[in-house]
């Protein structure tokens, strides 16, 4: 199955990090975003990638051009200009690199990708959010359901702490960053199959998470898989500083493959 990424938003809540890189490209701990999650995927082994690129989309296709000279092993010999490749440490990876345009919704975006993805199933994202999404229990879920699309619902942490406060004003309990009102949102990692295509409008203005998923849950053909683990996406600075702090504890939950 081929596994679509969405990675041309501007980011503009990351300030200047997006000023110079599209949102997918900023890293953490030393790695784009966007390779953590192509490491998910590759995990459950999905490893044929369509990457839909907007904003700065030259840089995504720098990254992926030199990804393989950049992770091995070279020799070069400047007088006869040869390049020997010793050790290989590339992923299995196969990765289309897919202009979608500067100002396209990201519906825009995955209808464009219709004719890579032929008539098969395929798998969704977005390139700005990780987690330790089961891919294997997602997919026989989805299967199981029969439904058109199934989404990945998450209960994100509350922006704040919260606080138990007594008739006295006394404080029975306390918890920082609880899950926030209890409501599950749309984490992406989506299932869909190809019908899916349809249901999303021509013209660059199209939204996913508008009129195509409206319309598939209004006629039943839209199923959500409750993921209950770790979930966070990069809106802000904040998120990255803390996506960068879990990774270098070494105890980063969304980081189930082996090195």
């Amino acid at each position: 199955m081929k596994v679509l990424l969405l990675a041309g938003g501007l980011g503009t809540r990351l300030g200047e990090e997006t000023s110079i890189r599209p949102k997918p490209m900023v890293e953490i701990g030393g790695y784009p975003i966007i390779w953590h999650i192509m490491k998910l995927y590759t995990h459950y082994g999905l490893t044929d990638f369509i990457i839909l690129c907007g904003y700065k989309s030259e840089v995504i296709k720098e990254y992926f051009l030199n990804y393989y000279t950049n992770n091995s092993d070279v020799t070069i010999n400047f007088t006869s200009n040869e390049i020997d490749i010793h050790r290989n440490r590339c992923e299995p990876w196969k990765v289309t690199l897919l202009y979608t345009g500067r100002n396209a919704m990201t519906g825009s975006r995955i209808k464009q990708a219709r004719h890579y993805v032929g008539d098969e199933p395929f798998l969704l994202t977005y390139g700005d959010g990780v987690g330790d999404v089961n891919i294997k229990k997602l997919l026989e879920h989805h299967k199981k359901s029969g439904k058109t699309v199934t989404l990945t619902a998450v209960q994100p942490s509350g922006r704040f702490g919260a606080l138990n406060i007594q008739a006295d004003d006394s404080i029975s309990h306390f918890q920082e960053k609880p899950v926030g009102d209890g409501s599950w949102v749309n984490g992406g990692f989506f299932v869909c199959e190809p019908e899916a295509f349809n249901y999303i409008p021509e013209g660059e203005n199209a939204i996913w998470e508008k009129e195509p998923l409206m319309k598939l849950a209004a006629e039943g053909k839209l199923n959500a898989y409750k993921h209950a683990g770790f979930w966070k996406p990069m809106d802000t600075l904040k998120d990255k500083l803390e996506l960068n702090a879990l990774w270098d504890s070494g105890k980063a939950p969304w980081k189930v493959w082996e090195d």
